[in-house]
């Protein structure tokens, strides 16, 4: 097929921010047949030589950085540009399913196919048991589950434990932790590993007990930051990684994402390093602590968000 767009191909309906549009099935299968030629043609061996180059091993880095930017566009609910990013997401999936077809691992059709699979598997209230028992699924759960979200995670669960094998209890069982994957970004692996290990009882009882422990690993960390000895760099490393944990079960404890508020303190820290950049006559390199630390007061003041509401104004009318 000819992989370029053509005349006759779906051109996507905009819509008005806000108003709803029905999916067409039919117009975004020819797209993505599309989609999967092109990738095709720029693997082929008359295709881009970069493309062709390509491994999994050097795709992967980018295929990181475009989550985050899907993540980024979200977070500023900039969803034109979030539909571009959600197109590289894809490109990333096309992609490695290339490259696997070219050493003769898998196709995008087994992509897909593994997909609606798990899709139907998981939702028997939705799909019907018939069809989840059809697509795999080995857990009795109950599809009756009338509204409720949480019955519908606890099914998920269930379901996907059922495929793992996880709900057969052996001598050689796997850890619990291995459920966590370590390909999650470290405070998101952190987080969800002490989540886990709390389901044993092993965890703090309360987020001030935790506080105790940052002096501790913070004592632990300075020890061996103290150290002049080049061969002490990976014992550093450890006591920050335990300082680390620390912080983000500290987190976990008070509710509070170590990720989200993390990404919120480097947004606060570009906006107020920019606005030193624009409060300074000279370069700031020119300038001695002192000065920096004054410039980086103000910034802090002049975008520090008002904690409280202001109260509305007294009516006659109010008591």
């Amino acid at each position: 097929m000819d992989v370029a767009r053509t005349a006759d191909s779906p051109e996507p309906t905009p819509t008005a921010p806000g108003n709803a549009v029905e999916t067409d099935p039919a117009q975004a299968a020819t797209l993505f047949e599309q989609s999967v030629a092109i990738m095709a043609r720029l693997r082929a061996p008359d295709g881009c030589p970069w493309d062709r180059e390509q491994s999994f091993d050097t795709i992967r880095k980018y295929t990181l950085e475009e989550a985050y930017e899907v993540f980024d566009a979200i977070e500023r609910r900039d969803f034109p540009h979030l539909a571009e990013e959600l197109g590289d997401l894809m490109l990333q999936v096309l992609f490695y399913a290339e490259m696997a077809a070219n050493e003769g691992h898998f196709t995008v059709a087994d992509v897909l196919d593994h997909l609606n699979r798990k899709l139907v598997r998981r939702h028997p209230h939705v799909f019907g048991e018939e069809a989840s028992r059809a697509a795999g699924n080995q857990a009795n759960v109950d599809a009756a589950v009338e509204g409720s979200s949480a019955a519908v995670l606890r099914n998920w669960d269930d379901i996907k434990a059922a495929e793992k094998g996880q709900q057969q209890a052996s001598a050689e069982k796997a850890s619990r932790l291995d459920a966590v994957q370590r390909a999650m970004p470290a405070l998101a692996e952190a987080a969800k590993l002490g989540s886990k290990a709390a389901k044993s009882g092993f965890d703090w009882t309360h987020w001030r007990d935790l506080l105790p422990k940052l002096v501790e690993e913070t004592a632990e960390l300075e020890a061996e930051a103290a150290s002049t000895d080049p061969a002490r760099k990976p014992a550093i490393e450890a006591e920050l990684g335990d300082l680390l944990f620390t912080v983000v079960n500290l987190g976990r404890h008070l509710g509070v994402d170590a990720e989200m508020a993390l990404r919120g303190c480097n947004l606060r820290f570009r906006q107020r390093f920019r606005e030193m950049e624009l409060a300074s006559t000279r370069p700031l390199e020119e300038l001695s602590a002192p000065e920096l630390e004054d410039l980086w007061a103000a910034a802090k003041r002049k975008l520090a968000a008002p904690t409280t509401p202001s109260p509305p104004p007294q009516s006659e009318a109010q008591p």
